[in-house]
């Protein structure tokens, strides 16, 4: 099932990119398609995050301090700062890759054990477990894979009152909030009052945010560093079962080679398809009629698996896995997987290295199989994928 020139985009969200790189979309918003305006849109300081329900968080009271995927300015910058310790090369390598190598190991022995998997299932635990850490989540019940499940869906909802159907997700998702804070978040602010550690919920108490803002804190956290990191890491697996020369070239690497591969994976394929910002001031673009201006007010949509494919930047066959295409990209390999500018992900070195511990083990595995073609569904709104049924099997130990 190999291909010679390179493993093909598996994830195919059913648009042709434009050649220009800035158009119009139906809706008379901005549509990004190009690398380079994709990455001046994300960097502008003339634009504040849109879409991911921030119109829902802006109808809070202004007393209720906002997660910080729904500040922008000076307020964002200083908790950005404030928290950068916790993603630090010297922090991942030192506080996390032992946590990450005893989960995979015990992810590896329980397939070893059953004989086949579901890598969502391996891949989930994996990055529960790691975000948990960072942000201090060490004294839940039982339950929390499923209470997080619950909480993010296959099927998404739209909550409302105008409908049956959208006061029932209503009820349902106020109902999971009630449930994580009760059995997980709550928990651990007790524990964290008695004893502050060196975390993400201990800084958010030092900052005096309620038990409501901190839940909302680690929603977030858990929507960024634990649900896309499980696709993440089943769409590299995808790929290196059905490319023999990739993984050769996988398993004989060393790990900065390694991580760089994962990376030009995520180039190709990024969990989050789309980012949405909002202009706050006139922003020039390029458009195929020459430079527009968007005005104070606009939507402008960022579609990030066509910027990543733009082939004036990555160079040519840019809807295959090429790794090395770093030069063009700048500092990351993955492109504008993770984001950038302000709003970069600021855990993207721990979502690559999670990766790897886990593929490098499964992978070290004789006889490692992926039974059948996954099943690929889609999450709209932010132009997201989700990998199911990608079923890894081995010989069972006795």
């Amino acid at each position: 099932m190999g291909d010679a020139q390179g493993s093909a985009r598996k994830v195919d969200r059913g648009r042709e990119r434009p050649g220009c790189p800035v158009s119009r979309g139906p809706d008379g918003s901005w549509q990004v398609h190009g690398y380079a305006a994709a990455r001046e849109v994300l960097r502008s300081t003339q634009t504040v995050q849109a879409g991911l329900g921030i119109e829902t968080v802006e109808k809070l009271p202004p007393r209720i301090r906002r997660p910080v995927l729904y500040q922008d300015g000076a307020e964002h910058r200083e908790q950005r700062r404030q928290t950068a310790r916790f993603f630090t090369p010297r922090r991942v390598d030192e506080h996390y890759r032992e946590l990450m190598v005893r989960v995979a190991d015990e992810q590896v022995a329980a397939l070893r054990a059953a004989g086949t998997a579901q890598l969502s299932d391996l891949s989930f635990t994996m990055a529960i477990e790691v975000v948990s850490d960072i942000i201090g989540l060490r004294h839940s019940r039982p339950g929390l894979r499923t209470r997080l499940e619950r909480f993010f869906p296959e099927e998404f909802g739209r909550p409302g009152l105008t409908s049956a159907r959208g006061l029932y997700w209503l009820v349902r998702q106020n109902a999971n909030w009630l449930r994580i804070h009760l059995a997980d978040v709550r928990p651990a602010i007790r524990a964290h009052r008695r004893r502050t550690r060196d975390d993400l919920i201990s800084h958010l108490l030092s900052q005096g945010c309620s038990d409501a803002e901190i839940l909302g804190e680690c929603l977030t956290y858990a929507a960024a560093g634990m649900v896309t990191t499980r696709e993440f890491i089943c769409v590299a697996a995808w790929h290196l079962f059905t490319d023999p020369q990739l993984l050769d070239r996988y398993r004989a690497a060393d790990e900065p080679e390694r991580l760089g591969l994962l990376q030009e994976i995520l180039r190709l394929e990024p969990v989050v398809g789309r980012l949405s910002r909002r202009a706050t001031a006139p922003l020039r673009m390029p458009t195929a009629d020459g430079e527009a201006t968007v005005r104070p007010g606009e939507l402008i949509t960022v579609f990030v698996d066509e910027a990543n494919a733009d082939p004036e930047v990555v160079g040519p066959d840019p809807h295959r896995v090429r790794p090395g295409r770093v030069p063009a990209l700048g500092p990351s390999a993955a492109g504008l997987a993770f984001g950038d500018g302000a709003h970069r992900c600021p855990g993207a070195s721990v979502a690559v290295l999670e990766a790897d511990v886990l593929l490098g083990r499964l992978f070290a595995l004789d006889g490692l199989r992926m039974a059948g073609k996954p099943r690929v569904s889609f999450k709209d709104d932010i132009g997201g994928y989700e990998i199911r049924d990608l079923v890894v099997s081995v010989a069972k130990t006795r």
